[in-house]
């Protein structure tokens, strides 16, 4: 097998493109910041801009796989954003009023009570969208506008602060020298990888997001497929919502969230899942909102001004999507081998033809 076909091959995977793009963003940091490779050890702790990266990016990873699945039924979930919001809101609020907040036993309450409020607004989108028919980005779209006013309800439209450290270690503390949000992050990936491909579960969600009324017909029953990944999109929005609101001890009901559900989706489509729902890839989305994440940082690292941020991060999503397209590919690279091909080969030189003997005369033949 020639090199050409094998760097084909590799450049066809799904997840080709998005981890060349990822490590493209991460080499344009060195000239601006150059020891951005770095990783320190301060006070039995891990620091650097690749950790931070991951640090920052949990809560994006941890919404984006539950999107992952709800995308994979043919849906899409706008709330996840306002669930971020009343998670928040309902654990600081309940940690607020506790006489002792560092107590275990009011922390793991609280945090109880905000998943949920998590678990019911995931359930209240599964049954509009699987029972009673209406088309998930309006279904969704009530609890995306509705759940920003709870949340500021459960606040009064106050920013709640807190002061409990069991609380603040969720997304703002260390474990094994490492950012323990990151070890959540890797349990809940494991898990979902777990239960979508060692199990029937990830082949019976694709093929619901396949063909849902062909599924119904085989015996599989979509309506609880649809209403347990909506579950499970709002119970990882809900643990990004403690994530956020223990990094910064306070409960934000106005801006806790905000427009994650965007980034969630455009974390899903590069890495690699069809909107149109069917086959999808964890790994590929946890590389995508790495990617989103990593976009975020080389912003602020080079110096984009702020007013022009959002398009300059649009236009390299732009350009990731297109490659990742068969048919964008198809009619670059097609083409450009296609001409290679049909160009014309240098003609060889043409020798001058031989000229003719003479023809031989009487006295020679009689020789």
């Amino acid at each position: 097998m020639t090199t050409t076909p094998r760097w084909r091959a590799l450049t066809r995977h799904h997840l080709f493109w998005p981890v060349a793009v990822l490590l493209a963003l991460l080499i344009v940091n060195v000239p601006f910041t150059p020891d951005f490779f770095s990783v320190k050890m301060t006070d039995g702790h891990l620091y650097g801009s690749l950790v931070s990266i991951v640090l920052f990016g949990s809560p994006l990873i941890l919404v984006a796989v539950g999107m992952t699945l709800v995308i994979a039924t043919g849906g899409i979930d706008l709330s996840v954003g306002a669930v971020v919001a009343i998670t928040g809101a309902l654990t600081c609020s309940y940690i607020s009023d506790q006489a002792d907040q560092n107590a275990l036993s009011a922390v793991f309450l609280a945090m109880g009570v905000g998943l949920v409020a998590a678990v019911v607004c995931g359930l209240w989108n599964g049954f509009l969208v699987a029972r009673m028919g209406i088309q998930p980005i309006i279904a969704t779209l009530i609890i995306m506008v509705a759940g920003r006013g709870v949340a500021q309800l459960i606040t009064d439209g106050q920013i709640i602060t807190i002061h409990s450290e069991p609380y603040k270690l969720i997304g703002g503390g260390y474990w094994l020298t490492l950012p323990f949000s990151i070890f959540v992050v890797a349990a809940v990936v494991a898990v979902t990888v777990l239960l979508t491909r060692r199990t029937a579960l990830g082949l019976l969600v694709e093929s619901v997001g396949g063909n849902a009324e062909a599924s119904r017909l085989v015996g599989i029953r979509s309506t609880r497929i649809k209403i347990m990944v909506y579950v499970f999109c709002a119970l990882c929005a809900g643990i990004a919502g403690l994530m956020i609101s223990s990094n910064t001890s306070a409960a934000d009901g106005n801006n806790a969230g905000l427009w994650i559900e965007l980034d969630a989706i455009l974390a899903v489509v590069i890495g690699g899942t069809a909107l149109t729902g069917g086959r999808f890839s964890i790994g590929g989305t946890v590389i995508g909102a790495l990617v989103i994440q990593t976009l975020t940082t080389t912003i602020y690292t080079i110096g984009v001004p702020t007013q022009t941020n959002l398009v300059f991060k649009a236009a390299v999503v732009i350009v990731v999507c297109l490659l990742q397209s068969p048919k964008f590919r198809e009619k670059v690279f097609g083409a450009r081998r296609a001409r290679n091909l049909t160009e014309p080969t240098p003609a060889e030189p043409v020798l001058p033809a031989a000229a003719p003997k003479p023809p031989k005369t009487s006295t020679e033949v009689s020789r």
